[in-house]
């Protein structure tokens, strides 16, 4: 297997926690912690598309491998590189802030949000993501503007969920600050819930919305 989509998928999967968890550790604010996680996707869509389609996300390669997109072996070295690439910007960001006091920004339930309302929220908000991948990205209608609608679809998705589950969407993003911070409080949900969302997707995409064109 060429290891070029193979680094890519790590340096995007570092760079997406790295920078998301990073922004929602230094400055709370929904907004820019949307907007951060979003602009990593469009950049690096743009930047490694052509190398590896920038999946950058556990629940996003099953949703292509369930709609036959990528190929099994193929999907296993992804989604163990995207692991290891969230579990090294995890702990970067805690050595980087150590003396800040902040939980990295780690995906936890907010107070009152139940693991089963935290599992429906993070799998509808995949569902979402994945849906925008596959119909903008994969079946190339949307064209050069593909990243641009993946990446809202993050922000919008990140500034509902935020501030109740921390809208991971994503199992190395919430794998690399969890084991960074040691909080792993119903860390189930954010693999569970997403991969949820990804295969949902992904079967709605292949049997009914992809064009038979």
């Amino acid at each position: 297997m060429d290891s070029k989509p193979l680094v890519a998928e790590f340096i995007g999967t570092f760079a997406l926690v790295f920078i998301g968890a990073g922004a929602g550790a230094v400055s709370g604010n929904i907004v820019a912690v949307a907007l951060a996680h979003g602009l990593v996707i469009v950049a690096f869509a743009y930047a490694y598309g052509h190398i590896s389609g920038t999946h950058i996300n556990p629940a996003v390669t099953i949703g292509l491998w369930v709609s036959r997109e990528i190929e099994t072996t193929k999907a296993v070295a992804y989604i163990i590189v995207q692991l290891l690439g969230g579990i090294v910007a995890g702990f970067l960001l805690g050595f980087l802030l150590s003396g800040q006091g902040t939980s990295l920004g780690a995906t936890v339930l907010a107070v009152g949000v139940t693991p089963v309302q935290g599992l429906i929220i993070e799998l509808i908000l995949t569902f979402f993501l994945v849906n925008s991948v596959l119909n903008a990205g994969v079946s190339n209608r949307a064209g050069i503007m593909a990243p641009v609608a993946i990446g809202l679809t993050l922000a919008f998705s990140i500034m509902m969920g935020g501030n109740l589950t921390g809208a991971s969407l994503n199992p190395a993003r919430t794998l690399g600050p969890g084991l960074a911070s040691g909080n792993m409080a119903d860390i189930w949900l954010y693999f569970v819930g997403p991969i949820a969302g990804g295969i949902l997707a992904g079967l709605l995409y292949t049997y009914f919305l992809k064009s038979s064109e």
